[in-house]
């Protein structure tokens, strides 16, 4: 007989797996929902001095308790963090891990580095709870003002408020969740204490080697074909990936497929199981290094670079400045056009170097300011699915203090989207300044892909293009992108042709996403220095 032992995200309970449970049980199998200690705000025990480790042990007092020799532990969003580090205690005891719909956390990571909702990040990132006092009812509904016991949650930070009703697709898709069930979980939600969020996991590595799946709920925008994709040209936590012991299944929902689709989700448990699912592998042209500290595919000197707050401007040399030996000096002698690279993402807040410091947007705005332009890099906040619109302001405040500068020429200014950052354009697209010469993009996302409901619908290029007019627009396109970046590209490409929006495109019939680094090839070389030379040629007309 199966025992699966659930443990839910933030801010619910066991209640959360109430109908998965059921059919698991009808089938034969014993499962425990699990309510974490202290979710509930100032009514629940321990308050918020509750952290994860309380909740790790918690777990294995649970497990301690149940006779059946080996378990299978669910962990879904934060409930993956306490699942981790007790089956790192009791690995003797554990069967399998189930991720579902979540990353495996790493030994010292914080489950806040993975909040999907940009401003409950960043009020983790301050130290800061819930101020707005909302706290948690006997039932687990939401209250105003103080519990009948003290304060509200919101007197020491202690807490994080659970979403407003409407806002729960900031921490992941509600796709399929019925109206009912959606008002459920805005009655039941309460607060979750702010140090089980930001006490880092420590793991012993105990639970190293031990049989995992990895449930990819794709209306939330994963897939197994996109981990596949990451373990071809990802970090090596990615390729990690590819390991035996671990498998994958797709579930064709949103992130809350126990109240979306609970017996779907029932079936899926029962088969990770029983070790099914897809085992993703890692190709002969994986590399050693991740693939952003990968060198650029040109050899492009060395130029002058200044940094300014999230932007560094790479500035060309004046004529007949020695190839090497003594440094170079900035040409004054006139304004320059400037490009400003725009990086993909999500990127990590702590991933070091930050794009801007990587081999790849250094390449670009150096090779840039070789051929007489000003390259500009900017490290912007798209740390998660519902951070473009941060990004967003970021690049609105970095493109108007590059044409601030005096040594750039305000009304000659290019932007040159990469990847996912390819999203961004759509501001520019809608509203296209008289300045902004040219638009660029490569291997980009010019529409959410499937699943990105947390993407703010404003940025949709493939929707705005050719309707206010516009800029330039070079297009590099990778032969072998993966299908879902490959079809926002042609919806994006049919709607410029309805609208009278000319486009040129620059093809890299044999190159992969991020083909720069993985593809190091003449075709590869010289599809880069034919877009850059058409983008400065925009700039210079």
């Amino acid at each position: 007989m199966t025992v699966y032992v659930m443990v839910s995200g933030p801010f619910t309970g066991g209640w959360v797996w109430e109908e998965t449970a059921s059919r698991l049980r009808a089938a034969g199998s014993e499962a425990y929902p699990v309510t974490l200690p202290g979710i509930g705000g100032p009514r629940s025990a321990g308050g918020p001095a509750v952290d994860l480790e309380t909740h790790i042990e918690h777990l294995v007092r649970l497990i301690d308790g149940i006779r059946t020799p080996r378990l299978v532990l669910v962990g879904h969003g934060y409930g993956l963090h306490p699942v981790v580090g007790a089956a790192d205690r009791r690995p003797e005891r554990v069967a399998r891990i189930v991720s579902l719909d979540t990353g495996l956390p790493e030994d010292g990571e914080a489950a806040a580095r993975s909040v999907p909702d940009p401003e409950a990040r960043a009020r983790l990132a301050n130290g800061d709870g819930d101020g707005d006092g909302h706290g948690g009812g006997g039932d687990g509904a939401r209250t105003d003002g103080a519990g009948p016991g003290g304060p509200g949650p919101g007197a020491d930070h202690g807490w994080l408020a659970p979403p407003e009703p409407g806002a729960w697709s900031r921490w992941g898709s509600t796709e399929g969740v019925p109206a009912e069930a959606l008002g459920r979980l805005d009655r039941l939600a309460a607060p979750q204490p702010v140090r089980t969020l930001t006490q880092p996991l420590r793991l012993t590595g105990a639970a190293a080697g031990l049989p995992t799946t990895g449930v990819l709920c794709t209306a939330n925008g994963s897939s197994v074909d996109l981990v596949q994709m990451l373990v071809d040209s990802g970090p090596p936590r990615f390729r990690a990936l590819a390991d035996d012991r671990i498998r994958f299944v797709d579930l064709a929902t949103g992130h809350w497929p126990m109240l979306s689709a609970p017996g779907e989700l029932a079936e899926v448990l029962r088969r990770a199981a029983a070790g099914e699912g897809r085992r993703v592998t890692a190709s002969g042209g994986t590399h050693e290094r991740p693939t952003h500290l990968l060198p650029f595919l040109l050899d492009v000197p060395e130029v002058p670079r200044e940094r300014r707050g999230r932007i560094d401007l790479h500035l060309p040399c004046g004529p007949g400045a020695p190839a090497g030996g003594a440094p170079r000096r900035p040409d004054a002698e006139r304004p320059r056009p400037a490009v400003v690279f725009v990086h993909g993402g999500p990127v990590a807040p702590d991933q070091r170097p930050t794009p801007r410091d990587t081999p790849f947007l250094l390449g670009y705005a150096r090779y840039a300011a070789s051929l007489g332009a000003i390259g500009v890099t900017l490290d912007h906040r798209l740390h998660g699915l519902a951070d473009f619109a941060l990004a967003a302001e970021d690049l609105a405040e970095a493109v108007a203090l590059v044409r601030a500068d005096p040594r750039v020429d305000a009304d000659r200014i290019a932007l040159w989207f990469f990847s996912a950052g390819g999203l961004l354009a759509a501001d520019w697209l809608a509203a296209p300044p008289p300045w902004l010469r040219c638009l660029a993009a490569s291997y980009p996302a010019l529409a959410p892909l499937p699943g990105w409901g947390a993407v703010e619908s404003r940025f949709r290029p493939a929707d705005v293009v050719g309707t206010a007019g516009g800029p330039a627009i070079v297009l590099t396109r990778a032969g072998r992108e993966h299908p879902a970046f490959a079809a926002t590209v042609e919806e994006f490409l049919a709607a410029a042709g309805r609208n009278g929006a000319e486009v040129e495109t620059v093809d890299v019939p044999h190159g992969r996403h991020s083909f720069e680094l993985l593809d190091p090839t003449e075709e590869s070389r010289a599809c880069v220095e034919r877009a850059m030379r058409s983008v400065l040629g925009h700039l210079r007309d």
